[in-house]
């Protein structure tokens, strides 16, 4: 039986937003940038959090590329986040943008968090985008950054996304699913795992919402029409969770 579809972005006649958002690791676009560029066309997204986004030589011009190739625009993060990249769609009215680098632990790679506040009409939005460290202690410290980073954001509504570097079962995963909503368990859509894309076995990425958000669907996108296996295998090394978020009005 194939999988329904999640619902199209939209404008409702309350004024709340059906808002779709996909969070991806494209490891530094190091594989077919063109098969990554169709999955996360096919998948329409109003906001794409991206994580191992390119930081180094041209990494404004590659992620600009990649933007404009999957019918989105470069809102921020890549090198000033140390990774962590928020692309959107021209639906969205940007309000303001910060990148925030986390406390380095030497010997650690450095990590960072891509903000935003964006509007859909009425309607605002706190988006983040993340990567958590390997390490758990570490790791910790910065899901509670996270969250404490989301509250700063100062709208009702927000929403993160990541590769969290840990499953729903490890603390700092609960931590989030405890203080938001696990988009994934609120509303099972799509595929479950997300690592590795050529044998998924484990569920690292997620998206999360804010309480007063109604989460639709959210999964990883095996049946979305346009969306191939032979792409997702050759973008990157992890699949891509896509959900579909209905945001009241404040």
């Amino acid at each position: 039986m194939a999988t329904p579809l999640l619902p199209n972005s939209r404008t409702e006649a309350d004024g709340s937003a059906v808002v779709r958002v996909l969070s991806y690791n494209v490891r530094s676009l190091r594989d077919d940038t063109d098969a990554l560029a169709r999955v996360i066309s096919a998948c329409a997204p109003d906001l794409v959090l991206l994580q191992e986004a390119p930081r180094f030589f041209r990494w404004r011009k590659k992620l600009t590329r990649l933007a404009a190739a999957s019918g989105q625009v470069l809102l921020t993060g890549g090198a000033p986040a140390a990774g962590p990249a928020i692309l959107c769609g021209l639906r969205a009215t940007v309000e303001r943008t910060e990148d925030v680098l986390l406390p380095l632990t030497p010997g650690l790679h450095r990590r960072g968090f891509a903000t935003a506040v964006v509007r859909f009409g009425d309607v605002r939005l706190g988006v983040l985008s993340c990567h958590l460290s390997l390490r758990q202690d570490e790791r910790r410290q910065q899901g509670a950054l996270l969250l404490d980073r989301l509250a700063g954001l100062g709208v009702a509504h927000t929403v993160a996304g990541g590769d969290l570097n840990e499953r729903p079962d490890g603390p700092t995963f609960r931590e989030l699913s405890g203080a938001l909503q696990d988009c994934r368990v609120a509303a099972p859509w799509g595929g479950e795992f997300t690592s590795t894309s050529t044998d998924p076995h484990q569920r690292i990425d997620a998206i999360f919402a804010g309480r007063g958000v109604e989460v639709l669907g959210c999964g990883v996108p095996l049946d979305q029409p346009g969306v191939t296996r032979a792409d997702l295998v050759a973008a990157t090394d992890h699949l891509p969770v896509l959900a579909a978020l209905r945001i009241p009005t404040d």
